[in-house]
């Protein structure tokens, strides 16, 4: 039996509406701006954006929903997209087993690419794009969604010392107010476990990374009385969890499962950058694996609803589903912190949470 040690942090949009859904023991900021934003959820910036009613009722349904459930997971990700793209079926599944799940985006993706060269859009048009395309993700894993609110810092090359970052996004504010704004919507879900990215950010994006350092310092404060005491009633989580996405075990293996069939290895230029970059392999940290094969599919349909940021012929929709699922049918991550007694390895999430919760 194990009690996870203390996970290490690295050193180093403005929304329309109040949120509607904000539970009456504490209260929210009424003015927000880029520094001091205002989580919100999906079904608020649907309104603003003049959605359809239906999509609006579903999206307050599904919220409704993650608050109630016995049983609680959050998912923290630096932007939308990438809660379809790193543990998507995850999610799916624990859904689909009456678990409340909310998926939390730390910024808006305004600064993102237009990956799908299908598309003619105007930069513009972007941002309630993006809002349209994470309200049908979260439908489709069936899923709450809240933004916190902060501005896209965007993708930066070379290292991160020579990075010129954007004023006023979410990579370069401070880590507190950011913290603070977390711990608001962890305190409002009341999540058992929560699921975000090592400290690496799983590539060197300055959101993802900047997204360890918040989840991690939510994880720590939310159950604090002392620590931010107007963003109400203290709760703490019991396990966070990194998302292990792409290890380099994983890739191999079915890439060369797709090899034995087809002569051809769709991630050959990805293998051979592994190893270019002589990254630390995330795989030798892996200590839980979800069974998900059934939900790829789920997955699968959910990133294609972000179709501005996908490419619709690329070698990841190519792989067979269902050799990915003989060869390697589970999504990854390592326990980081429990306050609860598990197991290693697992192959639940909430493992050691399901006694605690039912005691």
């Amino acid at each position: 039996m194990v009690g996870v040690p203390h996970a290490q942090a690295d050193s180093n949009r403005d929304p329309k509406v109040r949120a509607q859904n904000v539970s009456d023991a504490f209260s929210v900021p009424d003015v927000a701006d880029a520094e001091h934003p205002v989580a919100h959820t999906d079904s608020e910036e649907l309104i603003a954006t003049g959605a359809d009613s239906a999509l609006v009722d579903a999206a307050q349904a599904r919220d409704e929903a993650a608050r109630l459930a016995p049983l609680r997971l959050m998912a923290v990700h630096a932007h939308p997209d990438d809660e379809s793209s790193k543990g998507a079926a995850t999610l799916a599944k624990y859904s689909a087993d009456g678990v409340g799940v909310v998926v939390v985006s730390c910024t808006g993706g305004e600064r993102g690419d237009v990956l799908n060269k299908k598309l003619t859009i105007d930069s513009a048009e972007i941002p309630a794009l993006r809002i349209r395309e994470m309200a049908r993700a979260a439908e489709i894993l069936g899923v709450a969604h809240v933004w916190l609110g902060f501005h896209d810092t965007g993708y930066h090359e070379g290292p991160p010392e020579s990075w010129d970052l954007p004023a006023g996004s979410f990579g370069v504010l401070d880590p507190e107010v950011e913290i603070e704004a977390l711990v608001r919507v962890v305190r409002q879900y009341r999540p058992h476990v929560m699921t975000t990215y090592d400290e690496s950010g799983g590539y060197p994006h300055p959101d993802h990374i900047r997204c360890h350092v918040v989840s991690v310092g939510a994880f720590e404060a939310a159950g604090d009385p002392d620590a931010y005491p107007d963003a109400g009633p203290p709760w703490q989580p019991l396990k966070l969890y990194y998302n292990v996405g792409f290890s380099r075990s994983r890739i191999t293996a079915i890439n060369e499962a797709v090899r034995e069939q087809t002569g051809e290895g769709p991630y050959d230029e990805w293998i051979k950058r592994f190893s270019d970059q002589a990254r630390p392999d995330p795989g030798t940290r892996i200590t839980s694996q979800v069974a998900v094969a059934d939900y790829f599919h789920v997955r699968d349909a959910a990133l294609r609803a972000h179709e501005t940021q996908i490419d619709p012929d690329s070698t990841w929709f190519a792989v067979p589903r269902d050799l990915e699922a003989q060869v390697w049918g589970t999504e990854d991550y390592e326990l980081a912190r429990s306050l609860v007694d598990t197991t290693l390895p697992e192959d639940d999430l909430f493992a050691g949470v399901r006694e605690k919760v039912s005691s």
